[in-house]
């Protein structure tokens, strides 16, 4: 099945140096280590990580615990709190919705969606209709395709009353917020993570929210995107200069994490074009990889999904096109030894 419903949420190399793509574990020396001050345990709380600023993390940050962020301003500045993503289940979006409210009472007046995927999106309703929610024209797409499907992957989690509540307001290359005085620049770099993703960068406090663009401790995932396109993302994420970047998953860090996420892509594509030339698949590559420094990453499963991406990119599949979900994902599954833990 090549819909995004069918999984998760329900493409010669350009292989180029760089001084971190030799050594993983030199790479990312803190990826498995929480940043200073960031929840590790228990309930998460938003947590301002620049003035007017907040990031709300989820521990320990594998499937479907992303990250949030809001972003309230300066007192009496123009335009509402803007939250970036939401949360998996009704409880966690209620506690998110509960700690949204202690820190800008009322809530937030906009919710920005930075992709499809239900961990982001599924708890959009316990802020509507007060708050506007907004996203790409094809996060839009992409949800009302994929419905909530990724409940069904996980039919033992609590998901709760999550009904479908889709972006309202929508956009194609970026746009620009205020929250509080603040500017709050929507840019679309996708295909990478999926075929359409949006960072939230916040230029006049250095934070960058990057959804499933950045990865902290945790395995990057690029099946339904694009190992190129996300390299091309975090150049371009990097050429931004943040000083607090908030990833999708694990804790918040600085621009080390555009590095850790790039030296795991790069040597990704290094595997595929290893097992491309040993003649062998998605899941045999994967059990025989060496993980090396990344041994230490969450949900290692998914390596196997990310070289079937990297592998049809090899045969020029065009970044963030459709391919099959449902199959690897059960090859994740086998390599895993049973469905990986989700802890939403």
């Amino acid at each position: 099945m090549a819909t995004p419903t069918a999984a998760i949420g329900s493409t010669a190399s350009p292989i180029a140096a760089h001084p971190t793509a030799a050594s993983p574990a030199a790479a990312h020396p803190t990826a498995a280590s929480p940043a200073a001050g960031s929840p590790t345990a228990g309930a998460p709380v938003l947590e301002e990580v620049a003035d007017g600023v907040h990031a709300f993390v989820q521990p320990p940050g594998g499937w479907c615990l992303n990250n949030a962020g809001l972003v309230t301003g300066r007192p009496g500045g123009e335009g509402p709190p803007v939250l970036i993503d939401t949360a998996a289940t009704e409880s966690r979006a209620r506690l998110l919705r509960r700690e949204a409210e202690r820190v800008a009472p009322g809530g937030p007046g906009i919710v920005v969606n930075t992709h499809f995927h239900g961990d982001h999106t599924f708890g959009n309703s316990l802020f509507t209709p007060r708050a506007v929610v907004v996203a790409h024209e094809g996060t839009r797409a992409d949800s009302a395709e994929a419905g909530l499907g990724l409940c069904g992957l996980w039919p033992g989690v609590e998901w709760g009353e999550i009904p479908l509540t889709l972006p309202t307001l929508t956009f194609r290359d970026g746009l620009t917020l205020h929250a509080g005085g603040l500017r709050v620049e929507l840019l679309h770099l996708g295909p990478a993570h999926t075929a359409d993703d949006t960072v939230a960068w916040v230029p006049e406090r250095g934070v960058l929210f990057t959804g499933d663009l950045v990865w902290s401790g945790v395995t990057p995932f690029v099946l339904m995107g694009s190992v190129t396109g996300s390299l091309r993302a975090l150049e371009r994420m990097r050429a931004l200069a943040p000083r607090v970047v908030v990833p999708g998953h694990g804790p918040v860090g600085g621009p080390e994490l555009l590095d850790s996420t790039e030296a795991y892509l790069r040597w990704l594509l290094r595997t595929a074009e290893e097992s491309v030339r040993d003649g062998l698949p998605p899941l045999e590559a994967a059990r025989r990889a060496d993980l090396g420094g990344f041994a230490g990453l969450l949900d290692p499963e998914r390596l196997v999904g990310n070289l079937h991406r990297a592998r049809a990119e090899l045969e020029g599949l065009p970044p963030g096109a459709r391919m099959d979900v449902a199959g690897p994902f059960g090859e994740m599954v086998a390599y895993h030894g049973g469905l990986p833990d989700c802890h939403a």
